[in-house]
């Protein structure tokens, strides 16, 4: 063809030309479109016109030309909206444990050109030629729509809904995901993936979270994709026309979710898929994690080790090394040969332990868990009815069908002998499912607890079941005590029964600050409990790393340092005296602050917002906190503003968004909306406080299992705007809580009123803490008069300090000494009623 080409170009009057083009227009695309048919290739398909209606349970039903569509009303503010070819819809869904609520108002009115569901708090139009979909907010501005061409379209079996680009939308999170906190202009993939030593542009990663957030001209909205297939999403890339995500087998099944801000969307996500339970306490001091830690003597001595160097630490782990031969629920005999002695021993000295566990059960007759598993007819099969094996760890192996309740209720039982030892909790890892080979046919077929799948359609959701038959299992067999899973897999609701780490990482700076953003976007998607291998699982650690590292770690909601096999040792004593000392000021600090930590878990379990925040949840109309190493800060909780950055410089960028804040070591004051450079020695990674800030600590604990001193020191932050602090308490480990078993006090900061409320406590428990000390940041002692209850305060001056910038507070070191002092006429064992503390200034 290049040379008909060139008898064209080299003479356009040459009678060819006509001849030429006319083939060149005209014949080879029709000959394309024909060789395109004939091989089995589809051009796009969309939804089509409408065609009829009828009205169904909190919905609507439509048949359109190409298909069906069905939208339903889950509450006021969240719609769901499926998409089928088949005659019936397929609502099946492991995440969402919400209903429909029948309660919830709402009008559907059928007009000419489109038809209107209404409720108090958005409006939902669907165009009827062709049918297309668009989300309007109560005052009719648009939220949401579909692209006018394209809509939602099928080519072969893959399915995409298309949405308009508006010129400023922002997309944030996705779950796992590396890159930036604004995902515009990328696109993602979800496929369940051992990504060991990932980059920081590697995807797909180790979970699937197919739920994001939209924010454009001040409005927010959320979108989740229920579906378990490998799913696209496309936020502009290679183009600028439109957003879309797309399932490549099922039905088009999502929720459109609107509300005014990041946090309420997030809130009713997990209204959708659930909420975490009240953790373990223990489960959220600092754990010390080696693959692996053996024999016996060796982990004995690393626990001796941190009582003696008085490091606080409240779990030791068992990587892959403590099984016989890598076959799970057992133990190796040469390196552990008193599995319930051993675990008496840690007990002892105020350690929980938890193992791992992989799905592969190695297919070796005379195995009790191969034998019963085979038996009992427990194992994923091919669609010919064998047994499926793959090579792990310990050589071929088959795969429980966690997708099968009976299955999932005997890996449950599984750990009545781990449990019996003395273990308290476990690790799902592998659950991919990681093999060698990395491909799984997808042939294997899955129970789908009734409704048989192939592995296309679980292999994103087989690590959460495994979590799920992990938790269900391990909770029936603790007595009343809670379980404690993490996995390295998850879908969509994971939050209900496990906690995640972000995988195999790499000891690299940029690492640390990649973790924190995966940790940052897991909370924008429902996970409150999230964490990274703190100083990197492959690759040697320098000591300033590791220290910078062990300091972010401690101000993240799961706190594990974890290193590979045959590198050096990686204990926070292994890096020498001065980052030790580092290591020891920040973990410990993590333990006074238990506490805190304690209650925004607490917040947690009631609106999903995580104690990790992105500063989008607070911020996210503020431009600033897209750019720069802003995409990497984070709130830990309400309070604290972190500034993760690596240690290779002593200044760092800082941005502080509206409002006023406090530098946590000096007690200096900021403006807000304020961007400089800061000091960042390894000793003290930048974090501040903001202003009307409360914040409660505990004296120095090595280990959640010793009680701290009866006093409860509360930190106030002054500041122009109220605030609310509830202070939560329980035992700790049990479910008392569910029914009444608990302390909780709602703690008012008002300016305008010049009080401090401590307002009547809630709940059946009794509190641990019997006095309260207080502390003032950013008062004058000199114009302040303090009454309590209206009486006026004489106290001595170590039972109320107030912090100014001539009289630094040290979190680091002095809290220790702080929290003696006592506050005698505010015992919360004995108040039941409220406490206002007054001030005036003259």
């Amino acid at each position: 063809m290049s040379h008909c080409y060139g008898l064209i170009n080299n003479d356009r009057r040459n009678p060819l030309f006509l001849f030429w083009k006319t083939f060149i227009l005209t014949v080879i695309p029709s000959l394309a479109f024909f060789i395109s048919e004939a091989s089995g290739q589809v051009l796009p398909v969309t939804l089509g016109n409408f065609k009829s209606a009828k009205k169904i349970t909190n919905g609507i039903s439509i048949q359109t030309s190409s298909g069906n569509l069905k939208a339903v009303v889950y509450s006021s503010s969240v719609i769901k909206i499926n998409v089928t070819r088949n005659a019936v819809f397929d609502d099946f869904s492991y995440a969402v444990v919400a209903t429909p609520d029948e309660s919830v108002r709402f009008s559907v009115q059928d007009g000419v050109q489109h038809i209107s569901i209404i409720t108090d708090s958005l409006q939902l139009i669907i165009q009827k030629k062709p049918v297309r979909i668009t989300l309007l907010n109560k005052s009719g501005k648009t939220v949401n729509e579909d692209d006018a061409a394209f809509g939602t379209s099928w080519v072969g079996n893959e399915i995409t809904s298309y949405k308009k680009l508006f010129p400023s939308e922002k997309f944030i999170g996705l779950g796992e995901k590396t890159g930036e906190l604004n995902r515009r202009g990328n696109a993602y993939v979800n496929w369940n993936t051992d990504a060991f030593g990932y980059s920081d542009r590697t995807d797909p990663l180790y979970c699937t979270i197919p739920f994001y957030i939209g924010i454009h001209d001040s409005l927010v909205y959320g979108i989740f994709l229920d579906n378990s297939s490998r799913t696209h999403f496309n936020f502009g890339a290679s183009q600028n026309r439109f957003s879309s995500f797309a399932a490549e087998d099922g039905d088009m099944n999502y929720f459109l979710i609107y509300n005014s801000t990041v946090a309420k969307i997030i809130e009713s996500y997990t209204w959708l898929t659930g909420r975490m339970p009240m953790p373990p306490l223990w489960s959220l001091g600092f754990h010390q994690c080696r693959y692996s830690y053996y024999p016996e003597v060796k982990l004995l001595s690393i626990a001796q080790t941190f009582r003696d160097k008085k490091i606080p630490c409240d779990v030791l782990w068992f990587d892959i090394h403590y099984m016989q031969d890598y076959k799970v629920f057992t133990w190796n005999q040469d390196r552990f040969p008193d599995p319930k002695g051993m675990l008496g021993k840690l007990e002892s000295l105020g350690f929980k332990t938890v193992s791992i566990i992989d799905p592969g059960i190695k297919a070796e007759p005379g195995y009790f868990a191969y034998d019963e598993g085979l038996k009992n007819d427990q194992f994923l099969k091919y669609s010919d009815g064998s047994v499926y094996l793959g090579a792990v760890w310990p050589g071929w192996c088959a795969f429980s069908d966690y997708t099968r309740a009976e299955s999932r209720k005997w890996w449950g039982t599984l750990f009545r002998q781990n449990i019996s030892d003395g273990l308290d909790g476990f690790w799902c890892d592998m659950n991919e499912i990681a093999t060698w080979g990395q491909s799984i046919p997808s042939n294997v077929i899955l129970n789908f607890d009734g409704h048989p799948a192939t592995y296309r359609m679980g292999k994103n959701i087989y690590g959460f079941q495994m979590a799920r038959a992990t938790y269900e299992g391990t909770k029936e067999l603790l007595n009343g005590k809670r379980p404690f899973v993490l996995t390295r897999a998850g879908y969509a609701g994971l939050q209900r029964y496990t906690a995640i780490w972000t995988g195999d990482n790499l000891a690299e700076e940029n690492h640390m600050l990649l973790g924190v953003r995966l940790v940052n976007s897991l909370g924008l998607s429902g996970v409150p409990f999230a964490g990274v291998d703190v100083g990197g699982f492959a690759g040697e650690t320098s000591s300033d790393l590791m220290a910078r590292w062990i300091a972010v770690g401690s101000f993240s909601p799961f706190f594990r340092a974890h290193k590979v096999i045959n590198g050096k040792d990686a204990e926070p004593w292994s890096f020498g005296e001065k980052t030790e000392e580092i290591c020891r000021n920040y973990i410990q600090l993590r333990y006074n602050l238990l506490p805190y930590i304690y209650s925004a878990y607490y917040e947690a379990t009631q609106t999903g917002i995580p104690l990790q925040r992105s500063l989008a949840i607070n911020y996210f109309n503020d431009e600033k906190i897209y750019k720069g190493n802003a995409v990497n800060e984070y709130l830990f909780g309400q309070s604290f503003l972190i500034v993760p950055y690596v240690t290779t410089q002593a200044a760092v960028p800082v941005y502080l968004p509206t409002g006023d804040w406090y530098e946590l070591y000096t007690d200096k004051k900021y403006q807000g909306e304020n961007e400089f450079y800061h000091n960042a020695p390894v000793e003290k990674l930048p974090v501040f406080v903001k202003a009307g800030s409360i914040i409660p600590m505990q004296s120095a604990i090595q280990t959640t299992a010793v009680k701290p001193a009866d006093t409860l020191t509360i930190h106030f932050y002054n500041g122009p705007e109220k605030n609310m602090f509830i202070y939560y308490e329980d035992s700790g480990n049990g479910y008392e809580y569910t029914t009444g078993g608990y302390y909780s006090r709602e703690i008012f900061f008002d300016p305008l009123a010049r009080e401090i409320v401590l307002d009547k406590p809630q709940g059946s428990y009794s509190s641990h803490f019997k006095n309260l000390r207080l502390i003032f940041h950013g008062f004058d002692e000199k114009t302040l008069l303090l009454k309590i209850n209206d009486s006026p305060l004489t106290l001595k001056h170590e039972e109320i300090s107030f912090i100014s910038s001539l009289q630094k507070f040290d979190p680091l070191g002095a809290i220790s000494q702080l929290s003696n002092s006592r506050l005698p006429i505010a015992e919360m064992k004995n108040s039941t009623a409220k406490i206002v503390i007054s001030y005036a200034s003259y």
